[in-house]
């Protein structure tokens, strides 16, 4: 199983996203910094991580989105390669166009770090094939600009066309319809501002975030 991690000037979650591929996908993922115009040949997953890619200066993942490596992670999901984008990469799929709506600063206005609870929507994705629709999950969140935001027209499609794949069971960033993640139109994109990768073992407190991975290279490997 070939799979690659995207890092940008800011990433600090790359590693940890990587540890994550490596132990369920069986294989150590490639570290691709942002600035190379190509991904490796033949891969079958892309993570692109969580952390201030660029300081979030200007607006969190702006930036990113305009790095070199992002029009062959474009490319790549059209191709129907699998694309996980957590935290930070949720902000940074958006505002390449890779998913639609915005990730705005917190309701609050603060930075929130702690374990929230998760509605898995949709269990029919690459990503939650191993979840039942309707289980509650545990998950970490870390971010600032977490508070998902969308014209009306385009919440309506994403619910009518199951693309909402979790939900905060309950409010926690202002995010509308309390969104947590979507997939694009193809099902091969995720975006999601809670991070799997750090319930990914027992030493983490749940490993409830362990199965997104599991389904997904389970289903990549078919």
């Amino acid at each position: 199983m070939r799979s690659a991690v995207v890092v940008f000037p800011g990433s600090n979650c790359d590693r940890d996203l990587a540890v994550a591929f490596e132990q369920v996908g069986g294989t150590k993922p490639a570290l691709v910094w942002h600035a190379e115009t190509e991904l490796p040949d033949g891969l079958d997953v892309i993570g692109v991580p969580g952390g201030f890619s660029y300081g979030d200066y200007l607006r969190s993942g702006a930036m990113a989105a305009r790095s070199p490596v992002m029009r062959a992670v474009a490319d790549a999901a059209a191709r129907g390669v699998p694309v996980i984008g957590i935290c930070n990469g949720f902000q940074i799929l958006t505002e390449a166009g890779l998913l639609p709506g915005a990730l705005m600063r917190n309701a609050e206005l603060a930075y929130i770090c702690r374990p929230v609870g998760l509605v898995v929507e949709n269990s029919q994705s690459l990503f939650t094939s191993r979840y039942e629709a309707g289980e509650r999950i545990t998950v970490p969140i870390a971010h600032h600009d977490g508070n998902y935001q969308a014209d009306a027209d385009t919440l309506d499609r994403l619910e009518g066309d199951g693309r909402v794949a979790f939900r905060y069971a309950e409010g926690c960033n202002g995010s509308a319809r309390n969104i947590a993640g979507i997939v694009n139109a193809n099902g091969n994109v995720l975006g999601m501002m809670p991070h799997p990768e750090r319930a990914l073992e027992p030493a983490h407190g749940n490993t409830d975030g362990r199965r997104l991975f599991e389904g997904l290279f389970e289903r990549v490997g078919a």
